[in-house]
């Protein structure tokens, strides 16, 4: 295998799906041939002590992603200053780019400089949020042309790539995120671990898991409750992540009265998140898309599809590729919490159709990470 270089602001200990991807994928692949680039943050290094893979940690974050400003020019002089002398050092043959921006203008820099090939994850809002920006989409214009392929996590990241211009699609590889089935997996009703959660026994749970940010739709479920408590007052729902959000959601909690309703958790482990997953009901990601901001795929929806839960996913981005509408799970309106108060109630009734045992052995088909990293090994292997 080749000597690779990741590079990406987004790994372990951060949260959310594309560090988690990263995370799963690169720790799988030979260690020799691996090193990591990622964000210098709190508690990084103590989560570095935790496994045997070769992470750098150097600041990666800056609000510039141009290169106008005197902050972006110095953002990327000092990066590109320290890949080259990494890329030379570990004699690496590719690098892998987190996002098409930041991390792809640094690598494209550095193959200007070294000659030293390149391939970048796209995930869909990263394209989009360049296309608003002039400077930003001709820069993404550039990172694309010159690398050897862009790894997009669904098909809608693909058809986005081209619908802007940046991109034909004979230079796009969709690779889906993956699922750790030895861990994400079915468990049986546990009414010791629902009641530790605060969860009522006879409840009807409703569960999202991941950052707390307005396009994951958290919100407009919240907003929603008061009328759908009225046709289903069984029913709670759990949201468990921490972002941005999180002061608007509690006082939307607060302004409709929905304390022994809807339970926020920004502090659950591994652990607990495993046995949310398992003990809900039924998971949703009620996401929308808002401007340039859209769920690129959703490995939410596959892990909890995994742990044998029925899904509902707002019909945005990549997210009906995580699913089997009718089999595995069901794709509605969340666009506003009337739409939600008029989709969710028909569609838990569906859900309380589905198998669950048919719903985990269709994930551990199609989103193993053994499936995800041969498919992987196998493009890099292809001529570039």
């Amino acid at each position: 295998m080749k000597n690779v270089l990741l590079l990406t602001e987004n790994f372990p200990p951060i949260e959310g799906g594309s560090g988690r991807w990263f995370w799963e994928l690169y720790s799988r692949l030979p260690k020799d041939n691996v090193t990591i680039v990622t964000h210098d943050l709190e508690g990084g290094c103590e989560f570095d002590k935790s496994h045997d893979l070769h992470v750098i940690r150097t600041p990666l974050a800056n609000p510039e992603w141009g290169i106008k400003s005197i902050s972006g020019l110095r953002f990327y002089f000092a990066n590109v200053r320290k890949l080259v002398k990494l890329v030379k050092q570990h004699s690496i043959d590719e690098i892998h780019c987190g996002r098409v921006i930041h991390e792809g203008i640094t690598a494209w820099i550095v193959k200007l400089l070294t000659g030293t090939p390149y391939r970048c994850f796209v995930h869909g809002e990263d394209v989009e949020t360049a296309a608003t920006s002039r400077e930003q989409s001709l820069l993404v214009k550039q990172v694309c042309k010159h690398a050897t392929s862009l790894i997009c996590n669904s098909y809608n990241s693909q058809r986005l790539v081209a619908s802007l211009g940046f991109s034909d699609t004979d230079k796009c590889d969709v690779l889906h995120p993956g699922v750790d089935t030895s861990t994400f997996k079915p468990a049986t009703a546990n009414n010791e671990i629902r009641q530790r959660f605060g969860w009522a026994k006879e409840s009807l749970v409703l569960l999202t898991v991941g950052r707390l940010q307005k396009r994951k739709g958290q919100d407009f479920l919240i907003e929603a409750m008061p009328r759908l408590l009225e046709k289903i007052p069984q029913l709670q729902y759990v949201i468990v992540g921490r972002g941005d959000e999180l002061e608007n959601l509690r006082h939307l909690v607060e302004k409709h009265r929905l304390q022994e309703n809807v339970f926020i958790h920004t502090n659950f482990d591994d652990t607990d998140l495993i046995n949310a997953y398992q003990q809900c009901n039924v998971f949703i990601l009620p996401n929308r898309t808002i401007q340039n901001d859209i769920e690129g795929f959703g490995m939410v929806l596959v892990e909890a599809q995994a742990c044998g839960k029925p899904v509902i996913a707002g019909d945005s981005g990549g997210t009906s590729e995580t699913l089997q509408v009718g089999e595995t799970g069901f794709i509605i309106d969340c666009s506003s919490p009337q739409a939600i108060e008029t989709a969710l109630p028909i569609a838990l009734k569906n859900c309380a159709l589905l198998q669950n045992n048919n719903i985990s052995t269709h994930t551990q088909h199609m989103f193993s990470w053994e499936t995800h990293k041969e498919k992987f090994v196998s493009l890099l292997a292809s001529p570039e």
